[in-house]
């Protein structure tokens, strides 16, 4: 139901995805009615594998994520994720209140055994294909442990869903040299370099989109920006291209001659290919879609879904971060707030 859009993208772009794998079953969360509704307006050969379970409230795109989760316990969102929690749905896909589906997240599903705070992770286009980059915004402030703890993370989520042997990871800095950044990211570094992974060392903001490394740490205030800054850039760069052959008879002469090369380029560029964000360090599988997504991104929210519910990934992270843990001797210790208390506000 979230989103700019909601059924009216959710449900068809469900119906498509149903067509491609006929081993998923789709479970429709919200108002039953609206569900019901949109759905009329298509026949699919998929009505056997489509389930809707009826939600009385809805989480607000602007809602406060603590409110959210204290007052709204009948929301689509806190049924879809109890629907994982109980081990009736593999994964939960949302385009909804990204405060409130990490807050709600977190406090029904609680994190993996060694992992303290989950992690926004996503696929970031490169000049030769993708890599990961995590956080992207849930964790303003971080400490070297969390840094590390996405290190492993987002290593594990490479290997498992891109079937890499040794996904590089770089930390994301100001400098490549040992040494540069701040006190958290110097910590971290070592920390890294003696993790059980192929940690590469540090990378720089012009790193992010060449080939030098697989997954990038960095905390989600960082990450958020580097993101957001990515997005913009491109926008930019679809806006000049259209200005400049606009701009005449000529310049659009030629860029119908340009056509093919400018289609490709548009294809290599389109963020919407990429959409769907791993909630990484959760007891289960939670992908958040951007809220305006169109039905051909949020497909490709479905399918980051289908392949990280395939890969085994939270074994897999849970058994690796235990290893990480005791080689570097760390416990995790950060507890998981009662919403109900005073601490959680």
């Amino acid at each position: 139901m979230g989103g700019d859009h909601g059924p009216s993208v959710t449900v068809p772009a469900c119906l498509e995805f149903l067509k491609i794998h006929g081993d998923v079953v789709i479970v429709f969360v919200g108002l039953q009615d609206e569900i019901k509704k949109e759905l009329s307006k298509y026949s699919s050969s998929s009505v056997d594998r489509i389930e809707i379970v009826h939600a009385e409230e809805l989480v607000a795109m602007d809602e406060a994520p603590a409110l959210a989760l204290k007052h709204k316990k009948k929301s689509s969102m806190r049924i879809a994720i109890n629907l994982v929690k109980e081990g009736s749905a593999q994964c939960c896909i949302s385009a909804g209140n990204t405060g409130a589906l990490m807050a709600t997240a977190k406090f029904v599903l609680k994190t993996l055994p060694g992992i303290d705070r989950p992690a926004i992770a996503t696929i970031i286009p490169t000049q030769y294909g993708h890599n990961y980059m995590l956080d992207l915004g849930a964790n303003v402030d971080c400490t070297p442990e969390h840094l590390l703890q996405f290190g492993v993370m987002g290593s594990l989520l490479a290997s498992a869903v891109d079937h890499k042997a040794q996904p590089r990871v770089g930390l994301l800095n100001i400098g490549h040299e040992e040494g540069k950044g701040g006190e958290v990211v110097r910590k971290a570094w070592d920390l890294l370099s003696a993790a059980p992974i192929h940690f590469i060392g540090n990378i720089e903001g012009d790193d992010l989109f060449k080939d030098k490394a697989d997954v990038i740490v960095c905390d989600g205030f960082v990450g958020n920006i580097a993101l957001k800054t990515s997005e913009g850039l491109a926008r930019m760069i679809s806006g000049i291209l259209r200005e400049e052959f606009g701009r005449s008879v000529i310049s659009k002469l030629m860029a119908l001659l340009a056509m093919p090369v400018l289609k490709a380029i548009k294809r290599r560029l389109d963020g919407r290919q990429y959409n769907g964000a791993n909630l990484l360090g959760l007891k289960g599988i939670v992908i958040k879609s951007h809220g305006s997504a169109d039905r051909f991104a949020f497909k490709c929210a479905l399918e980051v879904a289908y392949r990280t519910a395939s890969s085994g990934l939270l074994e897999r992270i849970t058994s690796d971060m235990a290893s990480a843990n005791a080689a570097l001797g760390l416990i995790s210790s950060e507890p998981v707030l009662d919403p109900q208390s005073k601490d959680f506000l």
